[in-house]
């Protein structure tokens, strides 16, 4: 199963949790069995279909820009990368 690493903003949700191993074929349902173990996940990753405006996700080391529809295969790490902004 694919390995989540919780972003720090979510370990208050998650109880502290760092690392989740979730089920799922792309992001969508990543997201989908990380709320269903820890409500309210997904209202903080998600705005409607798509991942909050200001946030990327890293599939096994590659930012993705297919969001939600990224492929992910069993032995891949997820990341929920906050945007960096600045000049």
């Amino acid at each position: 199963m694919p390995i989540v690493f919780v972003p720090p903003q979510l370990k208050s949700l998650t109880g502290g949790v760092e690392t989740v191993e979730v089920n799922g074929a792309n992001v969508r349902a990543v997201v989908a069995g990380l709320d269903e173990r820890f409500p309210g996940v997904r209202d903080w990753l998600c705005q409607g279909d798509e991942l909050r405006p200001g946030l990327n996700v890293s599939v096994d080391g590659r930012i993705s820009s297919l969001g939600l529809y990224q492929k992910v295969q069993p032995q891949d790490e997820v990341h929920f990368i906050p945007a960096i902004g600045g000049g």
